[in-house]
């Protein structure tokens, strides 16, 4: 039985999936303008892409801004994220520096959430769980490939594995090569929440083959999707306006 997991006001895995949008500005004023844009659109949760920001290498510099953009955002639960290069990322930093950011971001109670690459070390991955958890912060552990799909069973273990080292979220986003890629992540994600998970997952299909993914989470087991604003951060996010009239027309009639 999946269990919702509940920030702040918002019970993620529980009715329609909630929608994300990724602040993606590179300054501190441009991040205040997108952060009043998403207020705007009543999203349910705000990510900060940390790898976009011009000062990413400086924690003292993204701890202020971390304080800053809570101070914007009000109650929505926000996720702190830096994205790898690897995994789609704008920038890469050291294995000691990543661990001490998403640290300082997970003690600094600003964070709800912190997103943890599942293809780290796995005592790394272990450690920045444990330490989320011990400063009362949430987890998601996150795997991104922007160059293909694997097989169902691979995507199912990546999950599993996510699950297993803690993560309050598992995350898996992957790039299709053609519409039976699509399906086969769909397919993976049923299976899944059928058999395995106890815990809301996060799965979807980019670019534009892959947007059926991030409207039909309800149906299929995803929790939460991402939608973009301005700008995505990610191929094939749907604009939040649209995608809020589609999801809710397929909980209505599920």
């Amino acid at each position: 039985m999946v269990q919702p997991l509940i920030i702040r006001d918002i019970a993620i895995g529980e009715g329609i999936p909630k929608i994300c949008a990724s602040l993606i500005g590179e300054t501190a004023s441009q991040l205040k303008e997108e952060a009043h844009v998403l207020i705007t659109e009543s999203v349910d949760v705000i990510e900060w892409r940390v790898d976009f920001f011009e000062k990413a290498d400086d924690k003292s510099e993204v701890l202020q801004t971390l304080a800053s953009i809570r101070s914007w955002i009000g109650n929505i639960p926000l996720v702190f994220t830096f994205r790898s290069k690897k995994e789609g990322g704008e920038k890469e930093l050291e294995r000691e520096a990543y661990i001490a950011l998403n640290k300082a971001a997970a003690m600094s109670g600003y964070a709800d959430i912190i997103d943890v690459e599942l293809f780290n070390r796995e005592a790394d991955v272990k450690e920045l769980v444990e330490f989320a958890h011990a400063h009362k912060a949430a987890v998601i552990v996150s795997n991104h490939d922007f160059d293909k799909t694997p097989a169902k069973e691979e995507i199912i273990s990546r999950l599993r594995k996510a699950q297993e080292l803690g993560g309050d979220l598992p995350k898996i986003a992957l790039m299709p090569q053609s519409m039976a890629d699509v399906i086969t992540l769909l397919d993976a994600v049923q299976t899944m929440k059928e058999q395995y998970a106890d815990r809301p997952i996060i799965a979807m299909s980019m670019g534009g083959q892959g947007s059926v993914s991030r409207i039909a989470g309800e149906a299929f087991g995803s929790a939460l999707t991402f939608g973009a604003a301005k700008k995505a951060s990610a191929p094939g996010q749907i604009p939040i306006k649209n995608l809020k009239t589609v999801l809710t027309i397929l909980h209505e009639s599920l």
